[in-house]
């Protein structure tokens, strides 16, 4: 059996799960299980890497690539949560990168 089938199947659930926490708008549920994604991504990487990966069967193929696809859905809808949120972010952040450099400029202490 493919060593990668249950890693996939794995970030498959993790994706199932960030995208839940997404439309929930917890970011730091989401976050956690971001680092668990970034951690199993490195080890597919590690198992897929190697000059001659292990063939599949027919079925193990066709699981591979249905659950590369809803990765790759979950995360289109991930994003459409997350690009929002990211922008609100930037913008709050340059807000206060704005307000920092008035209140330097004129002397002022923050309140």
């Amino acid at each position: 059996m493919d060593p990668t089938l249950p890693l996939y199947e794995a970030m498959h659930h993790l994706s199932s799960e960030m995208l839940v926490a997404a439309r929930a708008n917890d970011w730091d549920q989401f976050c956690l299980l971001e680092r668990e994604a970034a951690e199993l991504r490195d080890r597919l990487v590690r198992y897929e890497m190697p000059a001659s990966p292990a063939p599949l069967d027919e079925g193990g193929r066709a699981r591979k690539v249905a659950l590369i696809q809803q990765i790759l859905a979950e995360d289109r809808e991930i994003r459409s949560h997350t690009d929002p949120w990211l922008e609100h972010v930037r913008a709050l952040l340059a807000g206060n990168s704005r307000q920092r450099a008035i209140n330097n400029a004129y002397g002022l202490r923050p309140g």
